[in-house]
């Protein structure tokens, strides 16, 4: 595996590492084909976001270059940008002026099956629920715990994706991607003001609707709103979108709009 830290070829944190001990740091998951870093300064843009939230203090045109030369050496793959707050002694305080980790994992892009993007794919409904933090709320931090106990919930390979709810059972997102529903050619997705995790796909999703005159709402969605919906989608910044055709006993139709933008998502990660 191809792995960075610092800018140096390594494979090994130091124990003391903050993002090890205690999930204290971001990261960023990039698709990268033809050695170039797809929807880069989305990516950047909500890194620039996280380490201010959080007060790390890193120096981004740096990790822009190491990505880029990055990027070049992996070809086609995945890169995993991990930034932590850097090492420390025992104790929960920061270090005053520690110095930023900057971690690079490179991986081949996954082999998903064709038929997830063209037949659309079954959510498993996770009981795992997302608790409410609004100081974390949309950013990629490292502590993922609550998504590991949801993925863990399923073994069934015909399940792609798992559905997350919050504590008052209001539709999130999918495990590892963000969740899209349509009704009456309005395009929905839920508020990440209290909970989940803004995704880069879905940033460029709703970009992309303002530009073509698809009208959006950024909304609490109860899970009841699934039973109204006229198609539903899920989305990411590896595998583009793909079509939900079943949650429990819910079911859709692949519809027009979730392939029209089907067709942007595969172009926003060529371009």
């Amino acid at each position: 595996m191809l792995s960075w830290i610092d800018g140096q070829d390594a494979a090994a944190v130091n124990l003391q590492n903050r993002g090890l001990a205690y999930g204290d740091g971001l990261f960023e998951t990039i698709a990268v084909r033809g050695g170039r870093p797809s929807l880069l300064a989305l990516h950047l843009d909500r890194l620039a976001l996280g380490c201010q939230r959080l007060a790390i203090e890193a120096d981004l045109t740096l990790v822009r270059n190491e990505l880029l030369q990055f990027a070049q050496l992996l070809g086609d793959g995945v890169a995993k940008l991990i930034l932590t707050r850097g090492d420390s002694q025992r104790g929960y305080a920061p270090v005053a002026g520690a110095q930023a980790r900057r971690i690079l994992q490179g991986s081949p892009l996954p082999a998903y099956p064709v038929a997830n993007a063209e037949q659309g794919v079954r959510l498993f409904a996770c009981q795992t629920r997302l608790a409410e933090q609004p100081l974390l709320a949309g950013l990629k931090h490292l502590n993922r715990l609550e998504q590991v106990l949801a993925r863990a919930e399923w073994q069934d390979s015909t399940f792609a994706e798992g559905l997350m709810r919050d504590g008052q059972g209001r539709v999130i997102e999918g495990v590892y991607s963000n969740l899209f529903l349509v009704r009456d050619n309005v395009l929905l997705t839920a508020d990440l003001s209290r909970c989940g995790v803004a995704g880069v796909m879905r940033a460029a999703l709703l970009e992309q609707a303002a530009l073509l005159g698809i009208p959006v709402q950024v909304r609490d969605l109860p899970f009841e709103m699934l039973e109204q919906a006229d198609e539903v989608f899920v989305c990411n910044s590896v595998y583009g979108i793909w079509p939900v055709r079943e949650i429990a006993a819910l079911n859709w139709p692949a519809g027009p709009l979730t392939r029209k933008l089907q067709a942007v998502a595969r172009t926003l990660l060529d371009t």
